[in-house]
Formats: structure tokens, C-alpha cells, sequence
């Protein structure tokens, strides 16, 4: 409820002239289970491990909205809300290998997969990885932890070169606070996407479990 009254309260009139603008999920990370905000891997600090380049935006955000176009979890957006909400990613061109997310990690961002491939993968007690799944483009990776400010669940690496689009935490935030309705559309979108998630993982870790 906390989430969605600040959302409805962005769309009042009084309540954009008058309060603050929206930190919802940036603050969300002082709540977190970390020893300090410094443990907090943002965007800019994994660009720079992995060598991302950025991409250009128009061509990023287009990528971006033919994929949503196809998405049915997309539906409840407008078109003009998909465009709205593209505005406030960011684009990048990533190498093949390359840890977009790390297992374990607190991050402030998500991503969608634009263009290539990325397998997801679950590290076992005993060194190995798990490969939970594959996925191609239009897959969003990372939102749970956007949402929850918890630590990644799995690794997140690419298998060929690929493009993604980035969202940060201080951006939903901004985009709370200037395009509530399409803000409030998008988290739900999120929000169905990750129950569908859960229950995928969930089969596929328990049927990979000795005596599962």
C-alpha cells in the first residue's frame, strides 16, 4: 500500500507542486540488509566492470517499444504510456561474458534485453552453476531486487554480444513523481512478471534438488 499511495499522491496536482520528488525505491536500499549504502552496486559501477558502451537512445528506446509491442504483460500500458516510461531507460551494447548481474550482490537497477542471448545462473553450495534458464530478447533481469532491495538471486551473464536498456532506481522514482499512471502500470507489469518467475525457478530448482 506504502508504494501505491505515494504513487496516486505524485498524480495529485498539489502533491507535485508541493512535496518532494518520489524516492521510493532509491530509499528503499536504506532498508536493505547491507552493511552500508557503499555495498550497493548501481549501473554505473557494473558499466564500467563489464565495459559497457552506451547505445543510441532513439535507436535503444525504438528496440524497446517494438519488443513491448509484442509483450503481454505490456498490454495494460498505453502507447503512449510504453513511450513515456522508455524515456527514462538507459541503452547500452554489452560483450559476450560479460556479469550483468551478480548472485548475492544488492543492485539499484534492471534491465531488458534488447538484442542476443543471457543465461541465468544459480551457484551451488558446492562451486558449480546452475543453469536455471536462457533468455532472449524482450526478458526484463534484475526487477525483483529493484523492487525488494534485496540481494540478486542468480548471475546474469551474456552469451553473445548483446543490447540492453537499464533502469535505475533514482529513474522509476522520477518516474513515480512525473508519470505516475504509467508508472503505476509498469510496476504491475513487473509485478505479474515476477509471480510468473517465481513459480518457473521454483519448479526448475526443485526438480534439479537430489530427492527433490
Amino acid at each position: 500500500m506504502k508504494l501505491f499511495d505515494k504513487i496516486l499522491g505524485a498524480g495529485r496536482k498539489d502533491a507535485v507542486e508541493d512535496a518532494p520528488e518520489s524516492q521510493f525505491f532509491t530509499t528503499g536500499f536504506h532498508d536493505a540488509e547491507v552493511a552500508s549504502l557503499d555495498a550497493v552496486v548501481g549501473w554505473s559501477q557494473r558499466a564500467a566492470e563489464v565495459g559497457a558502451t552506451k547505445l543510441s537512445r532513439s535507436a535503444g528506446a525504438q528496440r524497446l517499444l517494438e519488443l513491448w509491442q509484442q509483450d503481454k504483460y505490456m498490454a495494460g500500458l498505453t502507447e503512449a504510456d510504453r513511450e513515456r516510461c522508455a524515456k527514462y531507460f538507459h541503452y547500452y551494447t554489452i560483450k559476450s561474458g560479460a556479469d550483468l548481474i551478480a548472485q548475492g550482490e544488492t543492485g539499484s537497477f534492471m534491465l531488458v534485453l534488447l538484442r542476443g542471448a543471457v543465461a541465468v545462473d544459480r551457484l551451488q553450495p558446492w562451486g558449480d552453476r546452475l543453469r536455471l534458464t536462457e533468455v532472449r530478447a524482450g526478458s526484463m533481469l534484475g526487477e525483483m531486487s529493484l523492487v525488494d532491495a534485496a540481494p540478486r538471486w542468480s548471475y546474469c551473464t551474456t552469451l553473445t554480444d548483446s543490447e540492453i536498456a537499464v533502469l535505475e532506481a533514482a529513474d522509476l522514482d522520477r518516474m513515480i513523481a512525473q508519470d505516475p499512471a504509467a508508472a503505476c502500470r509498469l510496476i504491475g507489469s513487473l509485478a505479474r512478471r515476477l509471480s510468473l518467475r517465481l513459480r518457473k525457478l521454483s519448479a526448475r530448482v526443485a526438480a534439479a534438488t537430489p530427492g527433490g
